[in-house]
């Protein structure tokens, strides 16, 4: 199917819907939250999905599990439950029963994925209670799982995931604040305080979004010639990492893969050279204590592998000095609370692979052998 024209002042759809992330995120907002509190007439039903369930079931592929695997680390930290992230696609075959009292969640940005969709079908005919996640309203997920909190993306044409993965991020938070609410494992004023955070995230990805073109833009073009990168991040920055290095395969045709950054040394490191670089994630939360840790553990390892010799690109706090020291160029992200920064330092890596997909002569919109969903194994 051909593409129509990206709109005026962009090269490439890719583009065009990496700057569309702060209406569409507000569209989600707006979609489940007012006054800033939860719609009853939109997060109802899971609501009361959530009150039931004991334990979770993540089932999904590509880029949505990516956004699961960000899901498990906030909702085991926040509600307490136990979460099981799975591949969609071995998911569907393995020779297991899912616990009767797991609920499973599946996301998909189409609602199609095959994979995706033999897992949701798997958990039906278990008799397990299904969420689905999806951008399309009326698709086949959206409409056989037993309740359904869509995104509100729009109409995705890139084949990369952006505005979706976002989307995807921004609802799986609103879940994870919900059965929180839901489970008392956070109070009214903590609930209200996190949905006070997620409410700013439009205005602040709006307001960062051309200093990030320029930084990626320049990162780029030292980047452009490495054979392969390797991404790192702890916690909740580790599924970003994963995505990030997801995001330059399919866009740039580069090997790219992503770390927990303490795995580096546990057979990765290996790699590290000129021309296998290190995005590191270096972000922190100055408020909490074990994201202080985290961050403390981050610079200690950019220190050891500049020592090394090693061709260190940072995502990093605007005024990291630390981290500016260290890294060879940074692209920097305004101070959030840390569920938040997740989200938003997703985009500076978006634009990171477009870039240096660009500068390599790539069509980002169409890159080979992919197809922006997968409907047949």
């Amino acid at each position: 199917m051909m593409l129509p024209p990206p709109p005026a002042g962009y090269p490439h759809w890719m583009l065009a819907e990496i700057y569309e992330q702060p209406t569409t995120l507000q569209a989600t907002l707006d979609a489940y939250l007012s006054g800033g509190n939860f719609r009853a007439d939109t997060t109802g039903a899971v609501r009361e999905w959530l009150r039931s369930q004991h334990q979770l079931v993540i089932s999904a592929s590509g880029s949505s599990r990516h956004a699961g695997l960000l899901a498990e680390t906030n909702l085991e930290a926040v509600t307490n439950l136990p979460v099981d992230v799975e591949y969609a696609s071995e998911y569907a075959y393995k020779h297991f029963h899912t616990p009767a009292q797991s609920g499973v969640l599946v996301i998909s940005q189409s609602g199609e994925t095959a994979d995706t969709l033999g897992a949701l079908r798997r958990a039906r005919d278990q008799r397990q209670p299904t969420l689905a996640v999806t951008n399309v309203i009326g698709s086949t997920m959206d409409l056989e799982a037993d309740v359904s909190m869509p995104t509100h993306a729009g109409k995705e044409r890139a084949i990369p995931a952006t505005k979706s993965f976002t989307a995807q991020l921004m609802v799986l938070e609103l879940i994870t604040t919900l059965a929180a609410e839901v489970r008392g494992t956070l109070g009214a004023g903590q609930v209200a305080k996190r949905l006070a955070n997620v409410l700013e995230l439009p205005a602040q990805v709006q307001a960062q979004l051309d200093r990030w073109r320029d930084e990626a833009a320049a990162m780029a073009q030292r980047a452009k010639a490495a054979n392969s990168f390797l991404y790192l991040g702890r916690d909740l920055h580790f599924p970003v990492a994963r995505e990030g290095a997801l995001k330059l395969k399919e866009s740039a045709y580069v090997h790219a893969e992503g770390y927990p950054a303490g795995e580096l040394k546990h057979g990765p490191n290996a790699l590290v050279s000129e021309g296998t670089p290190l995005v590191m994630i270096a972000t922190v939360d100055p408020d909490r204590e074990d994201s202080v840790r985290r961050h403390g553990k981050m610079v200690q390892l950019m220190t050891e592998m500049r020592q090394q010799g090693a061709t260190i690109f940072a995502l990093a706090n605007e005024g990291d000095a630390k981290v500016a020291d260290l890294a060879d160029a940074v692209l920097t992200v305004a101070p959030a609370p840390e569920p938040v920064l997740a989200i938003s330092e997703v985009v500076p890596l978006q634009m990171l692979a477009y870039y240096v997909a660009t500068q390599r002569g790539v069509d980002v919109d169409r890159p080979r052998n992919l197809v922006k969903a997968v409907v047949a194994e």
